[in-house]
């Protein structure tokens, strides 16, 4: 009788894995439609606006004095480098969609998107 159940709960368990797995799916899928390309790349510094680049252009950008350096590429933006001790915004890739930022605290620099379509509201 034990074996049986044991079975059993391993074959819930598994169902309720493969459910998770297929939802987790489906929300990758639905956020990624949803989300809009941005246009411009916004960098930011101490919540002042400093530049802005379209994002259909390519190329490397030297940004706060050369503290970072901004790569536009494929309607895509990332911060290749930086000269803050831990690298976090550099690690944080690409982003391409309106509202996504990178952030770097200790150069109090921000690249956001902005500039898509702008259809989506929020409503409280």
């Amino acid at each position: 009788m034990k074996s049986t159940s044991k079975k059993a709960r391993i074959l819930r368990d598994l169902c309720l894995i493969f459910a998770l797995v297929i939802l987790g799916l489906a929300s990758l899928v639905i956020m990624r439609s949803r989300g809009t390309e941005g246009a411009y790349a916004i960098v930011q510094v101490n919540g002042i606006e400093i530049s802005r680049h379209s994002l259909h252009m390519e190329g490397t950008i030297p940004v706060n004095g050369g503290t970072n350096l901004l790569e536009i590429k494929g309607n895509r933006a990332r911060l290749v480098d930086a000269d803050c001790p831990d690298k976090l915004c550099v690690r944080q890739g690409w982003i391409q969609y309106t509202g996504q930022c990178i952030t770097c605290l200790p150069n109090k620099l921000t690249v956001t998107i902005s500039g898509g379509d702008d259809s989506v509201e929020l409503i409280l």
